[in-house]
């Protein structure tokens, strides 16, 4: 038998801390049984129960006037048959819980993260995936990231980062012709649902970006990535391989350009529009600025900027078809 002792108030706070969630997992239980697991006498358990049904959310001005606004229990069943169950949490159990088209969000962009090359299928992201699915609100509608056409060159960069060897394929660089090149791979990035590649690049001796879609025939090569963990520039920094682009835009869409336009030389046109020069790294990041303005915005050059949006166009037209 549990000896008499008096239970300090800081003590009492923290029992009946723990004391809901306990309750909350046993569903019932007798007060014998409580009162061993918490170390105290049954009359001192069942002083605590009885304490939780003046415990609860303040009403309106601070004070509880509503009975669902406190705790309570079953009297009966705990004057009967000395039994403890609590009927009313206070809304402990309405925690936040996502909509079944919010955990498909964030489900599909957990899964997109975890086919970044070198980011692997790690025991965290699969026990998220799992806790997501369960934590909303209704059942989430199953999510594929589908597969893309540079998946097969993401294989093979993801098993040349975890081997800590270069990667060798053969690259079309924007008005050139292709080339062979071997690269220690550093990282890999997602941009504008673009793919790319950053890494040392043997025949440049230095770190240049690579667009996944202009690569072909990669393989992992023997040959240790001694630059691997070389520090990487911007995405889209100067290079050699860089490309001057200009476009023609009405002034009043301006400030919907600031991301490019920062980085401009923006001359005055007729009419009310501007031209605008930048150098890029990749001329396929052009296609969205002419596909996201509706037609107001004209791509003049380069000749691979303007076929590459009118194919993006085209391809999302075929879409409605």
């Amino acid at each position: 038998m549990i000896p008499e002792r008096p239970v300090a108030a800081l003590d009492r706070a923290a029992l009946l801390l723990q004391l809901v969630p306990y309750l909350l997992g046993k569903g019932e239980v007798p007060v014998a049984e409580a009162a061993a697991d918490f170390d105290v006498t049954p009359d001192e358990m069942r002083a605590m129960v009885e304490r939780l049904t003046v415990i609860g959310l303040p009403g309106e001005r601070g004070y509880w006037q509503l009975p669902h606004d406190l705790f309570d229990i079953d009297w009966d069943l705990l004057d009967r048959d000395d039994v403890i169950a609590i009927t009313n949490t206070v809304g402990l159990e309405r925690s936040p819980r996502l909509t079944a088209r919010e955990a498909a969000a964030l489900l599909a962009g957990l899964q997109l993260a975890r086919s970044l090359p070198g980011f692997g299928d790690s025991e965290l992201v699969t026990a998220l995936l799992a806790k997501l699915a369960r934590g909303a609100a209704t059942a989430p509608p199953p999510v594929i990231v589908a597969p893309g056409p540079v998946d097969g060159v993401r294989d093979v960069v993801d098993r040349a980062l975890r081997a800590r060897v270069a990667v060798t394929f053969t690259y079309r660089a924007p008005g050139a012709e292709p080339t062979t090149r071997t690269v220690d791979p550093i990282k890999v990035h997602i941009a504008n649902d673009q793919w790319y590649l950053q890494g040392w690049d043997h025949l440049r001796k230095a770190v240049r970006t690579f667009h996944l879609d202009r690569v072909s025939a990669p393989s992992v090569t023997d040959t240790p990535a001694i630059h691997g963990a070389d520090p990487v520039p911007e995405l889209f920094a100067p290079s050699d391989d860089e490309v001057v682009a200009r476009f023609r835009f009405p002034r009043a869409v301006a400030p919907l350009l600031a991301d490019y336009l920062e980085r401009a030389e923006v001359d005055d046109d007729h009419d009310g529009t501007a031209v605008a020069s930048l150098r890029l790294a990749d001329e396929q990041s052009l296609k969205r600025l002419a596909a996201r303005r509706g037609g107001e915005v004209e791509l003049l050059e380069p000749a691979g900027a303007r076929r590459a949006a009118a194919a993006w166009a085209a391809a999302g037209l075929a879409q409605y078809r």
